[in-house]
């Protein structure tokens, strides 16, 4: 059974735009991130009011900051794989092995979901009047805390990605998890609590409850883009018959068409394996899409 992941490339198009405009607008959002990432260590470097070097060093045990760099990273290869299939017609998303284009559509679900639970924790929680104080001030917060969502919801609207599956939500789950245990580590061994709510010294039993709402919100958050990533697709592709805007100006059937006659051809050597009526089966396995 030759299966795809993708057979009408989904990561790849969107329902409004040219995939060159799509590779533009992903590649200018990764730009943009790396920009802040990179801009802040080097001016808390050169102010040592803000804490210097030490505390750029110390900004990598903050989900924030490790948050926005996997958005960075997320929209810079989204835009190497969309430019790809512009030019080509394919990317290289569709050779890689089953469990990388898994994590792929699991990347995607991380960035639609994670920055919306830090701009709600930031602003209800963390956020102080000296939080827009300075210019420098309210544009990194700003860009990390309200732009990064903004980010996740062009995310959301733009591609033909389908909801993503109900599988990812224990992977982000755990994550968060993963994150918790760093957070400790980072007091262990550093000293200081990356947030002020995990601190049980203040906050006493407190901790459990913030610990246990913040796995509730993403389970929200999840939920929540799922169904807008439905209505999106529902309301494009069902009621409006957009199906996409394709490389080459080919239509869906066409891309589809083309990307099973590829598999075919790259899997010539499994012939024999037929399905009971004796014709190859090539069903459209779902990509986070």
């Amino acid at each position: 059974m030759a299966d795809l992941w993708d057979p009408s490339h989904r990561f790849q198009t969107s329902w409004l735009v040219p995939p060159y405009v799509l590779f533009a607008i992903r590649l200018l959002i990764s730009l943009y991130a790396f920009t802040t990432l990179l801009f802040n260590i080097g001016y808390a470097c050169a102010n040592p009011s803000l804490g210097g070097c030490e505390s750029s060093r110390a900004n990598f045990s903050f989900f924030t900051v490790l948050s926005y760099w996997g958005l960075a990273f997320y929209f810079l290869i989204a835009a190497v794989h969309t430019f790809v299939y512009a030019r080509r017609g394919s990317a290289p998303l569709d050779t890689w092995g089953r469990p990388l284009q898994y994590l792929h559509s699991l990347f995607y679900s991380s960035i639609t979901t994670y920055p919306f639970l830090v701009v709600i924790v930031f602003w209800a929680l963390l956020s102080s009047p000296t939080t827009l104080s300075t210019t420098y001030s309210t544009w990194s917060n700003i860009s990390q805390h309200a732009l990064n969502s903004v980010f996740a919801f062009l995310e959301i609207l733009l591609p033909r990605t389908r909801p993503s599956p109900w599988s990812h939500l224990p992977f982000l789950i755990l994550l968060l998890a993963l994150y918790l245990a760093l957070a400790y580590l980072t007091h262990a061994t550093k000293g200081f609590y990356t947030y002020s709510f995990l601190d049980p010294t203040k906050q006493g039993a407190l901790v459990a409850a913030y610990v246990f709402g913040i796995a509730v919100g993403i389970c929200i958050i999840f939920a929540v883009v799922w169904g807008l990533v439905w209505l999106r697709r529902w309301i494009t592709e069902d009621k409006l018959g957009l199906d996409g805007v394709f490389a080459h100006s080919g239509s869906l059937a066409d891309e589809e068409e083309g990307r099973r006659g590829w598999a075919h051809h790259s899997n010539s050597i499994n012939a024999n394996n037929k399905s009971r009526d004796g014709e190859h089966e090539l069903p459209e396995i779902n990509p986070a899409v």
